[in-house]
């Protein structure tokens, strides 16, 4: 591994840290924060994994609908996974903490381990093309630590569990680029990762993150999400 790129792994860890303490230090502004992160993760899905599936789905040998049934089969199911630890659980509130936090994080730590993977691939095609991903992930990234921490707080996870979880998505990328010296993830089997993704990433930020802004002025929180759909835009055109 070239100097260059274990910078850009160094400068990946720090940047989705930093996103995540950022939050910490914000957290009497949670309400914009989950408007934000909604916005993100919806932007995330459509502008960033979805354009993605176009580009590898065919010569994978995927036809894009059954991509797109899959993205519909992984929003439902997230939906079932959620309205089931909230009706059949009396202790909702801490059960459902404990287990929809780590769910949607953990989500973010592999699609961040996939980010790290595409930066050793990009990196395997040429050194310019490698800096240019690897930018637009360090960017991207600072989003997703905010992320990471927002889902686990949301879901009344403990600062401690959330360090956790912010503590793996910044070393995911890292990994991600270490797999790509021996290892290469085959096109369809990445292709349906990033479909169940997709997926979930509606799901929280469309309707688990989202009702959670309805009872703030919605002014605001509709510039917050505009904002977190913006900045998630602008970040996948510098890809």
């Amino acid at each position: 591994m070239n100097w260059q790129i274990a910078g850009i792994a160094l400068t990946v860890f720090l940047a989705t840290l930093l996103g995540g303490l950022i939050v910490f230090r914000l957290k009497r502004t949670l309400p914009y924060l989950f408007a934000f992160a909604a916005g993100n993760l919806i932007g995330v899905s459509f502008f960033d994994i979805q354009p993605v599936l176009f580009q590898i789905g065919g010569p994978s040998g995927i036809s894009m609908r059954y991509l797109m049934v899959i993205i519909v089969a992984s929003f439902f199911f997230f939906n079932l996974l959620e309205r089931y630890l909230v009706l059949y659980h009396t202790d909702s509130d801490n059960f459902h903490g404990h287990i929809m936090g780590p769910v949607g994080a953990g989500g973010l730590v592999i699609n961040s381990l996939l980010d790290g993977v595409a930066i050793g691939i990009a990196f395997q095609v040429g050194a310019g093309i490698g800096l240019i991903v690897g930018l637009a992930v360090i960017f991207h990234d600072i989003t997703d630590g905010m992320n990471t921490v927002v889902i686990m707080l949301k879901n009344r996870q403990s600062t401690k569990n959330s360090m956790v979880f912010l503590l793996l998505d910044s070393i995911a990328p890292a990994l991600g680029i270490l797999l790509t010296v021996p290892l290469q993830i085959p096109e369809p089997v990445l292709a349906i990762l990033l479909s169940i993704f997709a997926g979930e990433f509606l799901f929280i930020g469309a309707a688990s993150l989202l009702p959670e802004t309805y009872r703030y002025p919605p002014r605001k929180m509709v510039i917050s999400m505009g904002l977190g759909i913006l900045l998630i835009l602008a970040l996948t055109l510098l890809a």
